[in-house]
């Protein structure tokens, strides 16, 4: 099974490290958020990757060839990099352009998937799912997609008011009836049918037109760790478990 992961957006919110780099280049210790995930979904055993690249796509093949050791293989849009200093990768860079929109950045990836199931998730976000449930929760459902359920982490402590008097405080809370989509999908290839072109939205589009579509789209629910990296601030705090070594994602060894 491939895993599809979209590396092509802006990154805006992350303005003072993307001006010059692709978000999926910030860096989490030495290495970039990008090479955190391949790692991560190596140990379960997922080393073929196919990666939509737009924004900034040159400094991520640049990242391939010269941190890594590949040499590439040109052709189109694809560029082909097996690296020698991870070499259980196999790597398809697909460039889907600058200003495609995230399903139409998956519909761009379909030459390259096979015609077979894939997974599929962002450059932005860890998490310490077990993937391998995920792919068999996705096998014994039947459905066309599952996206892996989280909470969504706390950000504003509580207030509970008797009129204007707070009776109650509670600081940060999580919600456990509380549930966001935290990407780590897992897909059949008749998805794409769902995608109509670079102007589409995979979140805003694809994923209402699979629910309303006899209920095609599960989820996995994981309530263990997840974060994004939309914000300066959630780079720094996945750097901060990186270099206390309690980083919940680094299982590989």
């Amino acid at each position: 099974m491939k895993v599809a992961i979209l590396a092509g957006g802006q990154g805006t919110r992350l303005a003072e490290e993307t001006r010059v780099k692709s978000k999926a280049m910030v860096p989490i210790g030495e290495q970039p958020i990008l090479w955190h995930l391949l790692k991560y979904y190596e140990h379960f055993g997922f080393t073929e990757f196919v990666i939509a690249i737009g924004y900034h796509a040159d400094t991520i093949r640049q990242y391939f060839v010269d941190q890594l050791r590949s040499t590439p293989i040109s052709d189109g849009p694809r560029m082909l990099v097996q690296p020698e200093a991870e070499p259980e990768w196999t790597v398809e860079l697909i460039d889907t352009g600058l200003e495609t929109e995230t399903g139409g950045r998956i519909k761009r990836l379909a030459p390259y998937l096979a015609g077979a199931p894939f997974m599929l998730t962002w450059c932005d976000g860890l998490a310490d799912i077990d993937l391998r449930k995920l792919r068999a929760f996705h096998q014994a459902h039947g459905r066309l997609a599952t996206l892996t359920a989280v909470h969504p982490p706390p950000r504003f402590g509580r207030l509970s008011l008797a009129g204007d008097r707070v009776s109650a405080f509670r600081e940060k809370v999580v919600d456990d009836d509380e549930w966001i989509n935290g990407a780590f999908f897992v897909l059949q290839p008749r998805v794409l049918e769902y995608i109509d072109g670079d102007r589409s939205s995979f979140e805003r589009d694809t994923l209402p037109r699979l629910v309303a579509s006899d209920g095609q789209l599960q989820a996995y629910r994981h309530s263990g760790f997840w974060q994004c990296m939309d914000t300066l601030k959630e780079a720094e705090d996945l750097n901060k478990l990186w270099r206390a070594g309690t980083a919940p994602w680094k299982i590989w060894a």
